[in-house]
């Protein structure tokens, strides 16, 4: 996790933070106090840099960041999501394959795209085609039983909405689930692919351009300059290597649970707090 801004407190979160690893931690850092979040959740005040504060938190299963003094939660404007393995647990191309018999080959593909692998575009629609005459009532499928919430994600977007920041999705999945997924977090916009659907079956083929590395950052950008910002008022958080596009046009980038060269390329990672601690690398709005 690097960041180019000055430093100003470290910040570490967890699932269950424990009392012995914070104090080995302030010890380490030589911080002076240690002052708690809230939610598994604290700030280690005058902490310094240090060669072992990756590891140990490696070992401890912990989030660490740097937090700089100039980035405050009043300032943030815009907040960008992916939605497959970010927003939502699943990657629902992968649970629509269950029903194509093809999960495993489809799943493959999947992971080596995210890595960075693969076109993203040819190897969509090398999934997609593998869809071909699945019954659309697997998508309802899908939503209603497979689908949920990353932990924190709830929280995260209610808190956004209080503070009056433009929430935006965009995804390489598909609009039947972004559609839902936005009317529940009541994000205000989404951008994704829309599956050809005919006589209640899937074609095997999406409708238009590809939602891609390319289209995610463009839509991004638009929506910036729409609100007159610039990268320091947008948040961005993702998982694979679709989204780097989009999150290297943001100055916070959130790597969530995400793949190695994800999280190099990202400002922050979150591997064990619930995505709501993306708000804790944040200092509070002022008064």
């Amino acid at each position: 996790m690097t960041t180019h801004e000055t430093p100003d407190a470290l910040v570490v979160q967890g699932v269950d933070v424990e009392t012995r690893a914070l104090k080995m931690l302030a010890t380490l850092t030589g911080a002076r106090s240690i002052a708690g979040l809230g939610n598994g959740a604290f700030r280690l005040v005058g902490a310094g840099p240090h060669e072992h504060i990756a590891g140990f938190c490696a070992a401890e299963k912990l989030d660490w960041a740097w937090v700089p003094a100039a980035r405050r939660l009043d300032a943030l404007k815009l907040a960008v999501f992916d939605m497959d393995s970010t927003l939502i647990t699943i990657e629902c191309i992968d649970e629509l394959a269950d029903f194509a018999g093809c999960r495993d080959k489809v799943s493959e593909i999947t992971a080596a795209a995210m890595r960075g692998e693969l076109d993203y575009p040819s190897s969509l629609r090398r999934r997609v085609k593998l869809l071909a005459g699945i019954d659309a009532s697997a998508l309802d499928t899908v939503y209603r039983e497979r689908l949920r919430f990353s932990p924190g994600a709830e929280s995260l977007l209610r808190r956004l909405r209080t503070l009056g920041v433009r929430t935006l999705l965009v995804s390489g999945g598909f609009t039947y689930f972004t559609d839902r997924v936005c009317e529940q977090l009541q994000i205000d916009h989404a951008r994704s692919n829309r599956l050809v659907i005919e006589d209640g079956r899937l074609t095997g083929e999406i409708e238009g351009d590809i939602v891609d590395a390319d289209a995610k950052a463009a839509e991004l950008a638009s929506h910036a300059r729409h609100l007159g910002i610039g990268a320091s008022g947008v948040l961005a958080v993702g998982d694979g290597a679709n989204d780097l596009k989009m999150m290297a046009l943001a100055s916070t980038s959130v790597a969530w649970r995400a793949k190695p060269a994800v999280q190099a390329a990202a400002t922050h990672a979150i591997n064990h707090a619930g995505l709501d601690g993306v708000l804790n690398l944040f200092n509070p709005a002022a008064d």
